[in-house]
């Protein structure tokens, strides 16, 4: 379970004192606590995924918000934090590997974005980031 290892990284953080790596599975843990408590009952695999999907794109807005203010110091520390949450994500698929999937499970060119989308999801569901099935989407459709 990705719960158990997000504690056993928090506490080798704490050992270590890295601050950083220590915020971020801090953040992640009471998200994943939040997420179960709402359940009612220990999170499935997939929903565990997506709680840190979540994180990882809230720290995807603030590395652009970092960028567009110019901010080195911040950029160097959100980009930081996105190679640690996306550690626990399984391998992410390239465009084209996207674009094959896709292809395989019938979207093609003059399908509705929203039916092409309803296909999609549960298909790349924490294996792909949603702007980028998105974007690959885009083009098979257009």
């Amino acid at each position: 379970m990705l719960k158990q290892q997000v504690f056993e990284q928090l506490k080798v953080a704490m050992k270590e004192k890295n601050a950083l790596a220590k915020g971020v599975l801090t953040l992640l843990k009471s998200g994943l606590d939040a997420a179960e408590k709402e359940k009612g009952s220990a999170l499935t695999e997939a929903e565990e995924i997506a709680v840190i999907n979540r994180e990882v794109k809230q720290t995807n807005q603030a590395l652009d918000g970092a960028q567009k203010a110019d901010r080195a110091d911040l950029i160097e520390k959100e980009e930081a934090k996105l190679v640690l949450l996306k550690s626990f994500l399984p391998k992410q698929l390239s465009e084209d590997e996207i674009a094959a999937v896709l292809s395989e499970a019938g979207i093609a060119s003059g399908m509705n974005m929203g039916d092409a989308m309803k296909i999609a999801k549960p298909l790349l569901n924490g294996k792909a980031e949603g702007a980028v099935v998105s974007k690959v989407i885009k083009s098979l459709i257009s």
